[in-house]
């Protein structure tokens, strides 16, 4: 089909690219329509995925995919050589520890050009980088929130950067110019970048400060606990924009890859787990609070606790629960230490041990084999 379409006058513009990039492309769509498809059907157990849409010049992110076949290289002199489009300059932000076998380039809204590379990691050099043996009984537990990105349960408290706030004057100045210019000239395309350039930086120092924390974290505890967060319920009231700015999704998920990267453990408690009205000492459950307060006393016990440490430190035990109790269930006799044949209620999927289940229950309620 593409070398037929490179025969036809309307797209002879598909001859001046690889024809990889083409394939990739349509591969892409294809994962694009099974997605949709299946979460059609419900076989996708992800959130629903909607139809493939066209791409567009004026999309904020574009990119193009070149795999081995496409027979790029990096040269000596550090240069990335691409198929139909020569040697680029590159402006490395680190040394490549293997030989890629895929690189795609991506063009954001600011119009900033990036490569990224996909190569195969070494676990051993993991183990070795960061080694578990150092931090070997070190656990914490997290709780997120919005005057402090987050508390340790050792006490410590991450202040929030709030990276969107300090910049809303310049975002402000920005749009309302963006908003004047004439549709369709020159300096609206202009006003354009420069306000994507702004929101590109308050991006990136969101991004650079997610990574730091999360590879101090996963550096200096062999466990860490963190609980489950409906940011698209929260951020449906008055503080979407403080809870968006947080970017607490992208900071879990980021504790989640690396923890299983270096041989951490990361566990996620309940939702409705009340790590802030339980106390952390005796463990009796004083019932909802209102934010305004920050410390309080417990009745049973009278230990005074701060609120974001309490809640922190209770985590910390709801996880460690959690993570020995699946732990035990994977190593259950009969299960072959497979967790997906097990569910949260500790009951089996396995039809014949439920059937059998049911047999003995019915043979022991049988008149002659009840006890006197």
């Amino acid at each position: 089909m593409i070398t037929q379409g490179k025969k036809r006058a309307e797209r002879s513009w598909l001859g001046e690219v690889s024809a990889v990039v083409l394939q990739q492309s349509l591969r892409d769509l294809e994962g694009a329509y099974r997605a949709f498809f299946d979460s059609r059907s419900g076989k996708r157990k992800d959130p629903r995925a909607g139809p493939p849409s066209f791409k567009s010049l004026k999309d904020r992110r574009q990119s193009v995919r070149f795999t081995a076949n496409a027979r790029w290289k990096i040269t000596g002199k550090g240069l990335l050589s691409l198929p139909k489009i020569g040697d680029i300059p590159v402006r490395w932000s680190r040394t490549l520890p293997a030989v890629p076998s895929t690189v795609t380039v991506i063009k954001d809204a600011s119009g900033r050009f990036f490569a990224s590379f996909v190569i195969e990691t070494d676990p051993q050099a993991d183990a070795d980088r960061w080694p578990v043996e150092d931090v070997s009984g070190r656990e914490v537990g997290l709780d997120m929130g919005l005057n402090h990105f987050a508390v340790l349960s050792t006490g410590e408290k991450i202040a929030s950067p709030r990276f969107l706030r300090r910049a809303e004057k310049k975002l402000r100045k920005l749009q309302r110019g963006h908003a004047r210019k004439q549709k369709g000239s020159k300096n609206k395309e202009k006003s354009r970048r420069a306000l994507a350039r702004q929101h590109a930086k308050v991006a990136d120092a969101r991004h650079h400060f997610h990574h730091e924390w999360s590879s101090r974290l996963v550096r200096e505890h062999q466990a860490i606990y963190a609980e489950t967060l409906n940011v698209q319920g929260m951020a449906r009231g008055n503080l979407a924009k403080s809870i968006h700015d947080a970017g607490w999704s992208s900071f879990l998920a980021m504790l989640e890859y690396k923890a299983a990267r270096y041989g951490r453990v990361f566990q996620q408690v309940g939702r409705f787990f009340p790590s802030s009205q339980r106390c952390s000492v005796c463990h009796r459950i004083d019932g909802p609070k209102p934010l305004h307060v920050r410390t309080w006393t417990c009745e049973g016990c009278g230990t005074v606790h701060d609120r974001d440490t309490n809640a922190a430190d209770n985590t910390r035990q709801e996880g460690r629960r959690l993570h020995t109790l699946n732990q035990q269930l994977k190593v259950a006799e009969g299960h072959h230490g497979d967790p997906k044949r097990l569910r949260s209620d500790e009951k089996t999927k396995d039809r014949r041990s439920r059937h059998d289940a049911k047999k003995q229950e019915a043979k022991e309620s049988r008149p002659e084999n009840r006890a006197a």
